[in-house]
């Protein structure tokens, strides 16, 4: 936990900014006092309904297929005891700690809104795990994104009733062994709050903010790359004036043109040859602003998409203590986070397919000019060819990876939950997706930097200037083959500390971009 001061979480209020920056950097939460009244509103209609003895579903019930069958009101905690327990069934390696973070942020958000029924010292507890940083171990696979993230978030809530495990200060603990440590005593779950602790979609949220996350640190770095890219190629600005992205009027588009100008702006290399007689560069140079500018749209619906569902109440059934009822509908459902993965698994995929189709230009010397595979003495130096062949691999990878989820249902429950979302795994195969593209671009990078440097004396544009000189802190110039890894693994490594983002969005529009420009 960083020193930073609390960051007051206003349930239903978290923007994208402030979703990427509590995932950027971890920060103790604080829980604004105005909720308190909503969530004991709720908790008191629950607990009123049960003293009625009245039957609601997932108050006294049994659950999914067996919402039929009634439960005494002296097992109500054990039901939801017993609840958390069989749901934890997940498999798998364990999720990130940053990812567990802020699936706790999300459901802790989601909770005191007040509609979920859970008293506050449940949400406390949550709070308390977060801040001493005792994070729940939860398997990555085993959900169906409906009845939302069940597995998941059982693992994380047997914690709280001293079962499962957490990571504490690095260690692996029971879960009674953590809550100890952090001066917690095991939670006695109350009337629906097992329910509305597993139910929900935060974990496929989560999952696929971070892959919306970590691919605009790539996006950015993609933009400078392919700017580089141009001025190593000898390629033209032309298609970047934004006369020819106002015609079109998709601001994506717009946007990226303005960008890409502003990186190749006071370039010596492109300077030189103003006059020459290349009529057209290739369609991987020069239509860059309607691809990339496509996948920042993209990018952008799914954000919006995304940050509505952070903000939500997805558990079931659903409090509306002014009305006095309990309505069981499906916001558990997790269709729209599949929906918005599914979509930026193929946006993502396409920013690795425009990059490696750059990085094969400008090694292939019949459409660079420049020596082959970008090194002295080819033939006894094979210089960037592998790297390319690497960056191929991964770009054909991806188009697998890029396969929909959500239209791959498969019912559950005994058919009572006939279909499901998939987001879960929808919205975990963009971690991979964005790695691939993180490397992809990384090859890029260094590709485009050993063209510039070949076009010497003439010299690139200063801020793309700026982002050579970054790279070449970490990787020398190839004069002779060379292990290519590490220079790969430095690259990317500089793109995911958000490097790029800094050097692609300096103004900071009104782009999604600027959310990881800060």
């Amino acid at each position: 936990m960083t020193d930073t001061a609390p960051f007051n979480l206003r349930p239903g209020q978290l923007s994208i900014r402030d979703l990427h920056a509590l995932w950027r950097t971890p920060r103790a939460i604080g829980l604004d006092p105005a909720c308190g009244p909503a969530i004991d509103a709720a908790a008191d209609l629950v607990a009123e309904i049960v003293r009625e003895g009245r039957t609601v579903y997932g108050v006294n019930t049994g659950f999914g297929s067996l919402a039929s069958t009634t439960i005494d009101s002296g097992q109500l905690s054990e039901l939801q005891r017993r609840l958390v327990m069989s749901h934890s069934s997940g498999v798998g390696e364990a999720l990130s700690p940053r990812v567990v973070r802020m699936i706790l942020i999300l459901k802790i958000n989601a909770l005191a809104r007040g509609h979920s029924g859970t008293r506050r010292h449940v949400i406390d507890a949550l709070l308390a795990l977060l801040n001493a940083g005792a994070l729940p171990v939860i398997p990555a696979k085993g959900s169906v994104g409906a009845s939302g993230d069940l597995a998941p978030l059982a693992h994380l809530s047997a914690v709280l009733l001293g079962e499962g495990e957490a990571i504490l200060e690095g260690k692996r603990l029971t879960g009674a062994e953590a809550l100890r440590r952090i001066g917690l005593t095991p939670l006695a779950l109350a009337a629906k709050e097992g329910l509305a602790l597993l139910n929900g979609t935060q974990v496929s949220t989560v999952l696929a903010l971070e892959g919306l996350f970590t691919g605009l640190d790539v996006f950015a770095a993609a933009l400078t790359a392919g700017a580089m890219s141009v001025d190593a190629m000898l390629g033209s600005d032309t298609p970047f004036d934004p006369r020819i992205h106002a015609l079109r009027g998709q601001p994506g588009q717009i946007e990226v043109g303005r960008i890409l100008g502003e990186l190749l702006e006071g370039s010596g290399i492109r300077a030189s040859h103003l006059e020459c007689d290349r009529v057209q560069d290739p369609y991987s140079m020069r239509c860059q602003p309607q691809v990339m500018g496509a996948i920042l749209d993209t990018m952008e619906t799914a954000a919006a998409t995304l940050v509505r569902e952070a903000n939500a109440v997805s558990d079931n059934p659903l409090v509306f203590p002014a009305q006095g009822e309990i309505l069981s509908g499906g916001n558990f459902h997790a269709e729209p986070v599949a929906m918005a993965a599914d979509a930026l698994a193929v946006a993502m995929s396409e920013i690795g397919a425009l990059s490696e189709r750059r990085t094969a230009l400008l090694v292939d010397a019949h459409m660079s000019a420049l020596p082959a595979f970008l090194v002295a003495e080819p033939g006894l130096n094979s210089g960037f060819m592998i790297a390319q062949v690497t960056a191929a691999a991964l770009a054909s990878e991806n188009k697998l990876l890029a396969h929909p989820a959500a239209v791959d249902s498969m019912p559950t429950s005994a058919n009572q939950e006939d279909h499901v979302s998939m987001a879960t795994h929808a919205a975990r195969r963009l971690g991979e997706i964005a790695w691939n593209i993180g490397q992809i671009v990384a090859i890029e990078l260094l590709a485009a930097a050993q063209g510039i440097d070949l076009r010497r004396p003439l010299r690139t544009s200063p801020r793309l200037a700026e982002a050579a000189k970054a790279i070449r802190e970490r990787a020398a110039f190839l004069d002779q083959d060379r292990a290519m890894a590490p220079d790969i693994t430095a690259v990317f490594e500089l793109i995911e500390s958000g490097r790029f983002s800094l050097m692609a969005n300096k103004e900071r529009r009104n782009s999604i971009l600027a959310c990881v420009s800060n």
